[in-house]
């Protein structure tokens, strides 16, 4: 599932390409068009944000919002430029004087009022954007201890308490900080959370900038810790069983 920094890497690419311009919107799918997403062609782009893991492009009072999940992806290509997925895979395109943005999959893409969009049920419960300019590690970690009994990996994923952290950055963080993702919150001091989530955003404010993830542990089990050498183990964690990566050394 597409993570924080790979929102944020979409949004800034969109507003460079189409931000400021008043755009040509085709809905190419059913589900676009049952969105209502013409509603906004003609429109000016005004801002392009990223809130967690979800994108929200600004129209004036109307705001597309899309999530990727584990299929979805933004293209951006000059007009005539073929494009990397079928055509008939794309569900909207905006299109501007030299460039268009191409939206592909994902569980979600729909049409909200600003009114709707701060009274939405899901992006109004969102705790803190770990990438936002104004994201504060020490009051992140208070969000966390909130749920005592809850593991430290399985937490980190509670959107709800801290937005855009997914799989690989809570392995990779946890990792970072040599926190063992299997504690229990309550058994963990304020200031080791607070490591976690300062390598988190260190890690996933780099991926923002080079477009490569950091993999210490990640997709790794059985491979030597580049730190100690001792094998990386993995398994399931979780209600959703998602994975965890560690290195059951660096990490006791």
């Amino acid at each position: 599932m597409a993570e924080g920094d790979t929102i944020l890497r979409a949004a800034r690419r969109i507003e460079a390409a189409l931000g400021g311009q008043e755009l040509e919107v085709r809905a190419r799918s059913g589900r676009a068009r049952t969105a209502g997403l013409e509603r906004v062609d003609g429109r000016r782009l005004e801002r392009v944000e990223a809130r967690g893991k979800n994108l929200l492009l600004h129209f004036g009072g109307l705001v597309i919002h899309s999530h990727m999940g584990m299929s979805g992806s933004w293209h951006i290509y000059k007009h005539g430029a073929r494009w990397s997925k079928p055509a008939g895979a794309a569900w909207v395109t905006l299109s501007g004087a030299e460039l268009e943005a191409v939206q592909f999959g994902g569980p979600t893409l729909r049409l909200l009022s600003a009114l709707q969009l701060r009274s939405d049920p899901v992006l109004s419960r969102l705790g803190p954007d770990i990438l936002a300019a104004d994201f504060d590690p020490s009051n992140a970690a208070a969000r966390l201890c909130a749920s005592p009994g809850r593991e430290l990996g399985d937490a980190l994923l509670d959107q709800r308490l801290i937005a855009g952290i997914g799989n690989i950055f809570k392995s990779e963080a946890c990792f970072a900080a040599r926190a063992s993702p299997w504690r229990k919150v309550g058994e963990i001091g304020d200031g080791e959370i607070e490591r976690v989530l300062e390598a988190g955003q260190r890690l996933m404010g780099d991926s923002v900038e080079s477009g490569r993830p950091s993999r210490a542990v990640y997709h790794r089990a059985g491979q030597p810790c580049k730190a100690c050498g001792t094998p990386i183990a993995a398994r399931g964690q979780g209600d959703a069983n998602r994975r965890t990566y560690w290195c059951p050394r660096c990490q006791q």
